[in-house]
């Protein structure tokens, strides 16, 4: 396991790390112009080099970096947005280093200027910014992000590409798009979410002495490896039987949405589960049956719409005192009485839940108490607009702050997978990013199929945090998969189950 850190995580482990005597400014400084140059060396090993460097420590690790190269023999020049002058402490005195060792340096005092100072150059190190970038990059800083990506140079960025805010991966303005990343001691949350992740090129994580007591620590955004999802996988043995491989009970589908039910129903399938249970409409109970033989289909009271009737209510009720976890809510609609039937079925049972599409959207018009006050375990599953309308905010204010919106509807009983590119996943006071899923997988019914998943693994006794993160990463990589095999463009949501036993296979090899 990894940890991401935001800057005021990053700066509280520095300082730390500087208060117990384990480092200095000066060795941090050194050590990160190191790993830039380093980084330079290693991708782009001849040719010119720009140093762009602005004020603060940021703009100290690139002087840093321009120094070594020089001494390296390279053809280095620094384009200082702030001169010696407006540096101080480390920062000033890698400046004065850099100066006195024979770099070439100047000053531009125009947007023209600075681009000229740049011509020529096989490389770029963005030394702009640093973690504690916020807003919008203006005047003079905004002519040097624009220079850069004007530029055809290979192009290393210092921690964060300038532009990119560190703790959400938003990009409000110009940001420079890096070939490479060298982040510090830990990757920065901003390189991880969208935006950002796509300003960040390669990332690579410099160690530069801050000891790891102060970097790995509860609480921040934790990356998992394989390993990690290896541990929570649930693995058939010898004395298991279909009764106890986990029973799951999907709620779902309507007369204009069968396809829902049948992908549900398929994900919770495909993940493991003994028995998958599908409650649907009577309309649509023989279309089920006809693709899912091997699924057990309850044919419900419906509405005249085709969606389910409250009147199933009691039934439901009685049936989910017989499984492990139920799924509610993929193909639903928004009957009044389907919603009444959903919010019942929510309030009146204990057994661990996945809350999916129109089942949250059933809470529009309470907003998220119902689900935040449920004592049983439960799993919500929201894309940013459903979320956005259970925490009374618009969709722009949650994709500003995916880890922070996500961790105001979750708790230790309550897990948020907000999906999305790098889908976050949060629950008792734990967050993680799912590093796994490409663009293919945004059409209609994917989520369906996640949703079934993470019942299937909530039935088979892991925590809703813990099913959670192992179904999103799953079912990410079964998209990758199907997406290298199929393109982005051609894939569907019924594509995806056939692609889970290659994501299995990868995670427990």
């Amino acid at each position: 396991m990894q940890y991401a850190l935001t800057a005021a995580e990053t700066l509280q482990a520095e300082q730390e790390a500087i208060g117990h005597g384990a480092v200095t400014v000066e060795m941090l400084m050194d050590r990160a112009g190191d790993a830039l140059a380093e980084a330079v060396l290693r991708t782009a090993p001849s040719g010119p080099v720009a140093v762009l460097t602005g004020k603060g420590n940021n703009g100290g690790d690139g002087w840093v970096a321009a120094r070594l190269l020089h001494e390296q023999g390279r053809e280095v020049r620094v384009v200082a947005l702030t001169g010696s002058k407006g540096l101080s402490g480390a920062a000033k005195a890698a400046a004065r280093a850099a100066i006195d060792r024979g770099v070439a340096w100047s000053v531009p005092d125009s947007a023209l200027d600075l681009t000229h100072g740049l011509l020529g150059a096989s490389v770029i190190v963005d030394a702009l910014f640093g973690f504690g970038f916020h807003g919008v990059a203006e005047g003079f800083y905004a002519s040097a992000i624009a220079a850069i990506d004007d530029s055809d140079a290979f192009i290393v960025s210092a921690d964060l590409p300038s532009g990119v805010h560190a703790d959400t991966g938003v990009v409000t303005g110009l940001a420079v798009t890096a070939d490479v990343t060298v982040t510090f001691s830990a990757p920065k949350v901003g390189l991880l979410l969208e935006p950002g992740a796509s300003h960040a090129g390669e990332i690579v994580v410099a160690d530069i002495g801050v000891p790891h007591v102060y970097i790995d620590r509860a609480g921040c955004l934790e990356i998992w490896d394989r390993g990690d999802y290896r541990g929570l996988m649930p693995v058939p043995v010898p004395e298991d039987h279909k009764g106890s491989r986990g029973r799951v009970l999907v709620v779902a589908g309507s007369r204009a949405y069968a396809g829902a039910a049948i992908l549900t129903a398929r994900g919770a399938s495909r993940m493991g589960a003994g028995y998958v249970f599908v409650a649907v409409p009577e309309s649509i109970a023989h279309i089920v049956q006809g693709v899912l033989p091997h699924v057990i289909t309850h044919a419900m009271p419906e509405t005249p719409e085709g969606t389910l009737s409250e009147k199933s209510a009691d039934s439901l009720l009685r049936s989910v005192a017989d499984v492990d976890a139920v799924v509610i809510g993929p193909g639903l609609t928004l009957n009044p009485e389907t919603v009444a039937l959903v919010q019942r079925l929510v309030a009146g049972t204990m057994v661990p839940l996945v809350v999916d599409a129109d089942a949250l959207n059933a809470f529009d018009s309470t907003g998220s108490a119902p689900l935040y006050e449920r004592q049983g375990p439960t799993v919500v599953t929201p894309h940013p607009g459903e979320l956005a309308r259970l925490l009374r905010r618009n969709t722009a204010d949650i994709q500003a702050d995916r880890l922070v919106s996500a961790a105001e509807l979750s708790h230790a009983r309550l897990t948020c997978l907000l999906k999305g590119a790098r889908t976050i996943v949060s629950g008792d006071g734990r967050a993680v990013v799912t590093m796994a899923g490409n663009p293919g997988m945004a059409t209609a019914g994917m989520g369906d199929v996640l949703a079934g998943m993470v019942g299937t693994l909530l039935a088979q006794g892991l925590s809703p945090f813990e099913a959670a993160a192992l179904a999103a990463y799953l079912h990410g990589r079964a998209g990758d998969f199907g997406a290298a095999e199929l393109t982005p463009t051609c894939l569907t949501a019924a594509d995806i189950d056939a692609f889970l036993p290659r994501a299995v296979q990868e995670v427990m090899a």
